[in-house]
Order: structure tokens, then C-alpha cells, then sequence
């Protein structure tokens, strides 16, 4: 038999691609076997705990007030209590200034008063005017100015026409009209003004002079205006 002459492919005649080996897919019966083993089981990250969410509390409720309430109660306090302090120390710098009565005054002409006690000059000035006709210590007829201050603790007497008294309402104590006293704790007699008469006829009374009758002032000419 003759040999047959063989056949050489042509060299532009292109090679059959090479197809890739792809795996073929797991068919559904072991998917599902593969589930069946995991069921009950986690992995490491789901296995940890998820931490619980808080509970959310409301609090602004309170049974007496909420806390909005009590935040603008604080602070009312605060602001008053700064108020307060701020007063205060405007308080200190600027003190209260006592505006006395002047220690001289005319108190009018001698025929303006009457015999006895004059109170008008009692709650402006402090004093009472007496006219009488026969002093105590002068034994002339005239005036004097007696200061209306207890000398036990300092109350102010009332004049007790009725009874013909000063009478102390703090603890009793009683002068005479001449200011002599002579019941309770004072003790001592009721201090006089110095009492001149000016040029133009006027009596000036001047209470930064004082006289004392245990002391024997009573006696100074300027303690009486004989008229």
C-alpha cells in the first residue's frame, strides 16, 4: 500500500483557543448541608454580646418640680443672694449720715410762753421750756431749758400734767417740773441747756453747754433767764 502523504496544516491557519478549567458550581443539595452544620453556631464576632440599650429616662419629671425648675430655682438664688451682697457693700460705702438737731435755736420771745412746761420744742430739739416764777436754785422768776433725756439709760420722759411729773416709760423713773428727781433708778437730777436771751429779744437755747445740778451748776447764770 502506498504511503499516504501527510497532510501539514498551513502555518496562517490560527490555533484553537485554550479554554480555562472552571470549577464546576456546588450544586444546591450541599449549600444546603453546609447550612445545616452551621445552624446553631456563630462566628467569633457574633458571638459577642451586644451591649443592651439604656433605657431612656426621662429627667425633667419629678413629682415636685422638674429640672428645668430647679435649674431656674438655683439660679433665682444665686442672682439674689449677689444682689444681696452687692447691696450690702453698697451699703457699707455709703453709710447713713444722722442729720442731729442743731445744738443752738431760737425758741421765740418770753411773752410767747405761759407758766409751766412748754413741749414744743420736745421732738425737733429735745428740750423742754419752763417758765416759773420762783426757781429752784435761782429763786428768781424766769426760764430754763431741760434736756429730755432720762439720766438713767437715756429713755426720753413724757410730761404728766396731771400728775404735775416727768415719768421715764422705760423703767419709772420721775422728776420733778424743776428736774429734780425723785423716784425710780435715775440718779440724778435731769441736765439743763444753757438759755440767753439774744439783741433782738429772742430766747437762744444752746445745748452743747450743759449744767449738772449735782455738780453745782445750776447755780450759772446762763443755766436760768431771769426775766
Amino acid at each position: 500500500m502506498a504511503d499516504e502523504p501527510k497532510i501539514t496544516p498551513a502555518a496562517d491557519t490560527p490555533a484553537s483557543p485554550t479554554v480555562a478549567a472552571t470549577p464546576a458550581a456546588k450544586p444546591p443539595a450541599a449549600a444546603a448541608t453546609s447550612g445545616a452544620k452551621l445552624a446553631g453556631r456563630t462566628t467569633t464576632a457574633a458571638a459577642r454580646p451586644r451591649p443592651k440599650a439604656k433605657a431612656k429616662v426621662d429627667d425633667d419629671t419629678s413629682p415636685l418640680m422638674g429640672r428645668r425648675g430647679w435649674m431656674g430655682l438655683a439660679w433665682g438664688s444665686f442672682t439674689a443672694a449677689s444682689a444681696g451682697c452687692l447691696a450690702a457693700t453698697g451699703r457699707f460705702m455709703f453709710p447713713n449720715v444722722l442729720n442731729e438737731p442743731p445744738q443752738q435755736f431760737t425758741v421765740g420771745f418770753p411773752e410767747d410762753f405761759g407758766q409751766g412746761v412748754d413741749e414744743r420744742f420736745k421732738v425737733q430739739f429735745g428740750v423742754w421750756i419752763i417758765r416759773t416764777d420762783n426757781d429752784y436754785t435761782q429763786e428768781a422768776s424766769g426760764f430754763y431749758a431741760l434736756i429730755s433725756v432720762c439720766t438713767h439709760l437715756g429713755c426720753t420722759p413724757n410730761w404728766l400734767s396731771s400728775e404735775n411729773k416727768f415719768k421715764c416709760p422705760c423703767h419709772g423713773s420721775g422728776f420733778r417740773p424743776s428736774g429734780i428727781n425723785f423716784e425710780g433708778p435715775a440718779p440724778r437730777p435731769l441736765e439743763r441747756a444753757r438759755i440767753v436771751r439774744q439783741e433782738d429779744g429772742q430766747i437762744l437755747v444752746d445745748k452743747s453747754q450743759k449744767f449738772q445740778e449735782e455738780l453745782g451748776q445750776w447755780t450759772d447764770p446762763e443755766s436760768f433767764l431771769q426775766i
